[in-house]
């Protein structure tokens, strides 16, 4: 449904046909590509955001993410082929800070709908440790309904920022960490479902903008699809409830909004960014706080190496298992979709944690 097909050239449309993108089945053929169907075609930037797409729009969206299933988000770098794909299509749903290369390619092009999940919620900083701090809005006084709608209030769509003279170049640059949102902010706010719902509600509202034909269904996919993450985080809630002990190592720190939402501390090998390596003074430290603290068991996620997290386990004594950040679904995944993982994701840590 795009309106601006006419504006591709014949080489780079035949380029896109022939190669194209591997499609969310869902709402869309294999054949498919974004910017070339009669549906309202959104490019997601990974599976939190195509997933979403994909609930929210139901049969009236094409889905296409721009991270192939198996690989590693943040290592992703678009092809000519995907930057004529997002060119072609009507909206694009990213989350800023996570991927330096769809930022760029998002603030470049032309596409009239440019949603960036990083607007829709409230971000914070988290470094290796990371949680705790389950009630901290509330003792400020500050709902997650409250920042919501400041969010929405304050305008923070990209309409939003150009007018207030500041090109998607210019944010791109102020984006100096490949896995950290400006100024160091903690980008995986979809492993927190109640921010994820947030995200959720800003997109329905954009869909419904950009698309007022099925404005009504948008509506009522959003809603439902909020409702299951309202009882998904009771589930956890009460999941979490009666525990031995709060504190959980993992790989790197991308489970810092969960630990806050539900009153864990999240204790990771690295910080943020899951490729770097940890220091030895790290490791120790991490051996002597699984002692005082009785960690049962170190996580590790799927597509990133087990190496570290193995070797910290056999050298303290500690079991293994997966926790999924949840920024793909392959053969490996615990699932089949977002909510499938997360109920697996709540399991291993009652486990590890000695929930009752």
């Amino acid at each position: 449904m795009n309106v601006r097909r006419h504006h591709i050239s014949a080489a780079a449309l035949a380029a896109v046909t022939a190669l194209g993108l591997g499609t969310l089945t869902a709402c869309s053929s294999d054949s498919a590509a974004a910017g070339n169907t009669d549906k309202f075609d959104v490019v997601a930037s990974f599976y939190p955001m195509a997933f979403l797409a994909e609930q929210i729009g139901g049969e009236h969206v094409s889905v296409t993410s721009l991270t192939e299933p198996g690989q590693e988000p943040h290592d992703l770098e678009i092809s000519a082929k995907q930057t004529a794909q997002l060119q072609e299509s009507d909206a694009a749903l990213y989350l800023k800070g996570l991927q330096p290369t769809v930022d760029e390619a998002v603030g470049q092009s032309e596409v009239k709908t440019k949603i960036d999940a990083a607007t829709l919620t409230s971000l914070e900083e988290h470094g290796t440790e990371a949680g705790g701090h389950a009630d901290e809005h509330a003792e400020e006084g500050h709902s997650e309904e409250e920042h919501a709608e400041e969010h929405a209030e304050e305008g923070h769509a990209e309409e939003g920022h150009a007018e207030e003279g500041h090109s998607e170049e210019e944010h791109a640059a102020e984006d100096e960490h490949g896995h950290e949102h400006e100024g160091g902010k903690d980008p995986h706010i979809w492993l927190d479902p109640v921010k994820y719902a947030e995200v959720a509600e800003g997109v329905g509202k954009a869909f419904e903008k950009a698309d007022p034909d099925h404005a009504a269904d948008y509506k009522k996919n959003t809603a439902a699809l909020v409702e299951k993450l309202n009882e998904l985080d009771t589930t956890f809630k009460t999941g979490l409830k009666d525990k031995k002990t709060d504190v959980f190592i993992t790989t790197h720190s991308a489970f810092g909004y969960l630990a806050e939402r539900y009153g864990l501390t999240e204790e990771s090998i690295s910080g943020l960014d899951p490729e770097s390596e940890p220091s030895g003074a790290r490791v120790k430290e991490l051996e002597k706080m699984a002692k005082a603290d009785g960690v049962t068991t170190v996580f590790y996620e799927t597509l990133v190496s087990d190496k570290t997290a193995k070797t910290l386990a056999g050298d303290a004594g500690l079991k293994t298992d997966v926790l999924d950040p949840l920024e793909g679904i392959t053969d490996k995944s615990r699932g089949d979709d977002y909510f499938q993982v997360m109920e697996a994701n709540l399991k291993a840590l009652q486990t590890a944690l000695g929930a009752k």
